[in-house]
């Protein structure tokens, strides 16, 4: 049997556009081009042959235009918004991969946050358009790092007065009056996280000031108790350390003006055996109820080493099976059983 038909495709790049940006340098980004494409990629001054199958190439006519379509839109091409934007062609969805990678959130010092796949998108969009969102998935998701993002977004645009940052500190039991030193060093280890995110977004020297002020402020989750907090933007990370009783306390601390964004990873549950997750049984609580939102972000979501993605991924395998076989009882030996 012989393959599909052998087709040509010719694009031709705008001459206003530059291919150097396009390809790269030395061509490294043509190399991650032809690495991620199955139909064989030639380029010959502002022209670019493909050829493969129409449907393989169907697939690089579309990476090429969103690639175009990104430089035109001022964003610089890298290896990663190639192999991003392939994904999102490839994945079934409608997204174009210039309006996802575009989306401007934050700029400090020269770096501009934005989301980077599909699903991050829709995320920062609820952000957007509900006051409590929860947005649940494993490490290295951007589910937090986004959620300061729109908080420092909502500061500078003065749709708040405040941020509020919080996570529980379910290593030391929330009893920090055991631990040594002053409350800044009780809580530091577990807040540091969210100083990092926020030293991304924020001139750090401008930091210790707006802390002083109480602009932004950076607390346990114990700490959130009989408080009404009015006009302002509150992240509540690590979310799965939460009791049912913790979780509802801390939604009920909204105020006027404010928005909440809830974040964890129901896979890493640090709680006292016999606890629930207070993230885990939210969602069958509240999801339909008005103004609320629920995100779920994926392995396919993961913004750090490639390499995060597929342990998420085998862990995730490796959970389902161990879960199979607990609920598979062991099958009686009947060989073994002795007669009266």
């Amino acid at each position: 049997m012989t393959g599909p038909e052998q087709v040509t495709t010719k694009i031709v790049v705008p001459e206003a556009l530059s291919m150097v940006a396009l390809l790269g340098s030395r061509d490294e980004l043509l190399q991650v081009i032809e690495n991620a494409l199955v139909s064989d990629v030639h380029v010959r001054g502002n022209e670019i042959t493909i050829t493969g199958s129409a449907a393989d190439n169907a697939i690089a006519t579309r990476l090429f235009d969103a690639l175009l379509a990104l430089l035109e839109a001022g964003q610089p091409l890298t290896a990663d918004a190639v192999e991003r934007s392939l994904a999102m062609l490839t994945g079934g969805g409608n997204e174009r991969p210039a309006d996802v990678l575009t989306l401007n959130i934050v700029s400090n010092r020269g770096r501009t946050i934005r989301p980077k796949t599909v699903n991050q998108k829709k995320y920062v969009e609820a952000i957007d358009d509900h006051t409590i969102v929860f947005g649940i998935g494993p490490a290295g998701t951007g589910k937090t790092y986004l959620a300061m993002a729109k908080a420092v977004q909502a500061l500078q645009a003065k749709r708040v007065n405040r941020i509020i940052l919080t996570r529980p500190a379910v290593e030391a039991g929330e009893r920090l009056g055991f631990l040594p030193g002053t409350l800044y060093d009780k809580i530091d280890p577990y807040l540091r996280p969210l100083y990092d995110a926020l030293h991304d977004m924020i001139d750090p020297e401008s930091i210790p000031r707006l802390m002083a002020a109480g602009t932004i402020e950076v607390a346990p989750l114990a700490y959130m108790r009989g408080r009404t907090l009015n006009d302002a933007f509150i992240i509540l990370d690590e979310a799965q350390n939460t009791s049912p009783e913790q979780m509802k306390m801390f939604l009920t601390r909204l105020g006027f003006g404010s928005q909440i964004v809830v974040t964890g990873d129901v896979t890493q549950v640090d709680l006292p055996g016999g606890t629930v997750s207070g993230l885990k049984v939210v969602r069958s609580i509240l999801d339909g109820l008005d103004d609320v939102a629920f995100l779920t972000l994926t392995s396919e979501d993961v913004v750090r080493h490639r390499l995060v993605g597929r342990i998420v991924d085998a862990y995730a395998q490796y959970d389902a099976e161990l879960a199979k076989t607990v609920r598979t009882p062991g099958r009686r030996d009947d060989s073994k059983r002795g007669s009266r």
